[in-house]
């Protein structure tokens, strides 16, 4: 992984000159600015007009793709699961969950390509419908790869079941064979239907002999000329070896079934048994593992991996996971024929087969527009301990630091975030302080939002961002003339000099209007009034007031009297309090108040 790649990809900006290059970039967490810009030379003196705009380029645009949030909102339950198996599950039991979760991620791909697929046949723009088009393909390249993926590093097939578990992939990645058979089976004479020998050859291509043999059927049925070869090869068809799922016959036993029934095949070829039916013969050819054969269906084969599995099934069926490697590169190498080069998936699948999982995760980071797929099948193989030894130069592992790359891209969405609290959680290394950093970006837009991070910080005792995040809010109130909510946010953040300057706001309102707003909070403020000494004066100030509505003249002049010899009223505020004093002064209930009374004559 520390080897250098190659050239990156240049990308293209609409509006900007990229003759000048004169660029100007800032680099933010989800996105980046560009502009053009224009140095002219001292000696010039004439304006050149310039490019007008400012670009936002986006790293991580698919989270924007209302469809993939529906992936990665899923994904996300699948994954913090995932994190429990370790020490809820062991042995047997634990691979089976593991390959249950590996299964959950790929229901969610295909669920998403479903409903793209619905979205492009509904499409009326020609230019959206290619975007889904575009969408659902790479979706399906990601459903191709884990699959795979899931059948050498996970199951860990071995020689026998591995074969049928390849069968079961193409089946499933090559689909067109079911509307193809229900067209030619709803025609009213499907062996004489022109696409009736194109589907028995895919039938038998992708070792779905049972279903060709019924195919063969009909045609015997429709032509007695043909009767007795296709009962042959039906025979044939029927008897070929395989190793079933609950079959107790061992690998040997399986090896010498196949070749006596390969040799009977061969007889009947070489005795020309299918000589006056071309088709018959092909078939039979294919079932020989003939690679020229094969490669005479390269249009209904559609793709090299195809061709690996079917030339493996009839030529190698005990094929052992070791030797995968040199069947997929000369399939590969046999199918290209020198006419085209390897695409990126087929460079993915091929390292695969070589079960170089590095390899296979860097070909995918390069090739894939997000790092959900990486991420995700990085932290499941992980969960399998095969990449306990792979430490990146930089300080972190590569489950580690795929998961800080993802999650980094979902805190670039304005509801997506909360999903990448928890990714973060789970990368022990520098997932707190990645999640520090990036929650203090979090645009606070409205008080919902801001209440939703709060919460997050508070459950992880991150007290520094609680305090900022108070502190803005605050601060927002204040310019907002909202005091209540300043006030409330000051005391939760537990700064003394915000609550300190809100307070006095609360003073001069009073001195202003002659009443306090935000009643219900200074009446409640409990033991947070001892967190600065005017808020204190605000709270005690404010219950002299509702002594002295309620009439308990002595109990007001008590308190009144602390405020004033106390020295926490602020200077602008004494004449105020002196104000209220003389109503006191006048009251006449007793020896006890008049001694109170006699002390705030004193003091005025």
């Amino acid at each position: 992984m520390e080897e250098l790649d190659g050239e990156p990809t240049v990308t293209l900006i609409p509006g900007v000159n990229s003759q000048k290059k004169q660029m100007c970039f800032d680099w933010g967490p989800g996105e980046m600015l560009v502009c053009e810009t224009s140095f002219n030379k001292k000696e010039k003196s004439e304006m050149v007009p310039g490019c007008p705009y400012i670009h936002i380029i986006r790293k991580d645009i698919d989270v924007y793709c209302k469809i993939l949030r529906k992936l990665f909102n899923e994904s996300h339950g699948i994954f913090v699961g995932l994190q429990r198996i370790e020490e809820e599950f062991t042995g047997k039991s634990r691979k089976a969950q593991l390959v249950r979760v590996s299964k959950n991620y790929r229901s969610v791909i295909r669920a998403c390509m479903e409903e793209m697929h619905q979205l492009a046949i509904a499409a009326k723009d020609p230019a959206s419908g290619g975007q889904f088009s575009s969408q659902i393909s790479i979706l399906s390249a990601m459903e191709l790869i884990w699959n795979l993926c899931e059948i050498l590093f996970i199951e860990v097939a071995p020689a026998g079941p591995l074969l049928l578990h390849l069968l079961d992939w193409v089946r499933l990645h090559v689909c067109e064979v079911d509307s193809l058979s229900a067209d030619v089976l709803g025609s009213e004479n499907p062996s004489k239907h022109q696409d009736f020998w194109k589907l028995v050859t895919i039938l038998v291509l992708q070792g779905r002999l049972d279903e060709a043999r019924q195919m063969l059927s009909k045609e015997a049925d429709a032509s007695p000329t043909s009767a007795g070869m296709c009962r042959v090869l039906g025979d044939l068809m029927r008897t070929m070896p395989v190793l079933s799922p609950g079959n107790t016959q061992t690998l040997t036993e399986l090896e010498l079934k196949w070749q006596h029934w390969h040799e009977e095949c061969e007889r009947h070829l070489q005795d020309g048994t299918f000589a006056s039916s071309p088709h018959l013969e092909s078939l039979c050819k294919i079932m020989l593992g003939d690679e020229a054969a094969l490669l005479e269906q390269k249009e209904l084969l559609s793709n090299w991996y195809h061709f690996l599995v079917t030339r493996l099934l009839y030529s190698c069926p005990t094929v052992k996971p070791m030797d995968l490697h040199c069947y997929a590169q000369s399939s590969l190498d046999l199918f290209l024929g020198g006419e085209s080069s390897a695409e990126p998936l087929d460079n993915i699948l091929l390292a695969a087969f070589e079960f170089d999982i590095h390899q296979v995760i860097k070909e995918c980071s390069i090739a894939l527009s997000n790092w959900w797929f990486v991420a995700h099948l990085t932290d499941l193989l992980d969960h399998c301990k095969l990449l306990q030894s792979h430490n990146l130069y930089f300080g972190s592992n590569m489950r580690e630091f795929l998961l800080l790359e993802y999650a980094s891209g979902l805190f670039a969405h304005h509801s997506l975030w909360q999903l990448g609290v928890d990714y973060f959680d789970h990368c022990p290394e520098l997932g707190r302080v990645s999640l520090e950093l990036h929650i203090e970006r979090i645009p606070l837009s409205t008080e919902q939002k801001a209440l939703k991070v709060l919460r997050v910080c508070e459950q992880r005792q991150m007290t520094e961002q609680v305090r900022s995040i108070c502190k803005i809010l605050a601060m927002k109130a204040v310019r907002n003339n909202r005091l209540g909510s300043a006030l409330s946010w000051s005391i939760r953040a537990k700064d003394a000099a915000f609550a300190t300057l809100v307070s006095d706001r609360f003073l001069r309102d009073y001195c202003e209007r002659g009443c306090f707003s935000d009643l219900d909070l200074i009446d409640n403020l409990g033991p947070a009034m001892m967190l600065s000494d005017r808020l204190t004066f605000l709270g005690k100030y404010r219950e002299f007031h509702r002594l002295y509505g309620e009439k308990r003249f002595v109990d007001a002049a008590s308190l009144l009297l602390s405020l004033m010899t106390s020295q926490i009223a602020p200077r602008s505020f004494w004449m105020t309090l002196l104000t209220d004093a003389l109503p006191l002064l006048e009251q006449k209930q007793g020896a006890n108040s008049g001694n109170r009374f006699c002390k705030a004559d004193y003091l005025i």
